[in-house]
């Protein structure tokens, strides 16, 4: 059984929305109609290698490049700039002094991934979130035998944990 939308009373109702506050009431609205309530938010799919090649374009200054090549694969950076894509996995070391700039930028000044907690969770399980990944650091450093990084995240643990 298809419905018609309640507001517009012409399209197929595609969105079904039920109240219960301060009584239970079904709403059923097209999708042109929820957008207006406010309901849904039409989004733009982009795809990653779209993302990348509008933020190349937007950011002035990214160059320096020029004249570098990838051995293997014979990428060029010109060829980075304009796709937007890199062609295997030596890329990374061959353009690696221009990508660093570009890739603190985009992720504003991080330059390994760190994982994200979203900000609607509890303060406790964010402070567990974080001792979890500290207490991960603290071992690669103590395999790595970096014993200052080790001290320094040791600390950080401690003050966390007080």
């Amino acid at each position: 059984m298809s419905l018609i939308c309640q507001l517009c009373n012409q399209s197929q109702a595609t969105v079904h929305i039920t109240d219960t506050v301060p009584e239970k009431r079904e709403r059923h609205l097209c999708e042109t109609c929820a957008e207006k309530e406010g309901v849904i938010v039409k989004t733009q799919h982009h795809t990653s290698h779209e993302i990348l090649q509008q933020f190349l374009k937007q950011k002035p200054g990214i160059g320096g490049g020029e004249g570098l090549a990838c051995p293997t694969c014979g990428t060029t950076f010109r060829d980075f700039q304009s796709k937007g894509l890199l062609g295997c996995p030596k890329d990374y070391d061959i353009f690696r002094g221009v990508l660093m700039p570009l890739i603190e930028r985009a992720h504003e000044g991080a330059t390994k991934h760190l994982g994200k907690v979203p900000a609607s969770v509890d303060p406790l399980i964010r402070r567990e979130t974080g001792l979890l990944r500290l207490r991960r650091e603290l071992e690669e450093a103590i395999e790595q035998e970096n014993y200052e990084r080790a001290a320094r995240v040791r600390d950080e643990i401690r003050g966390m944990e007080s």
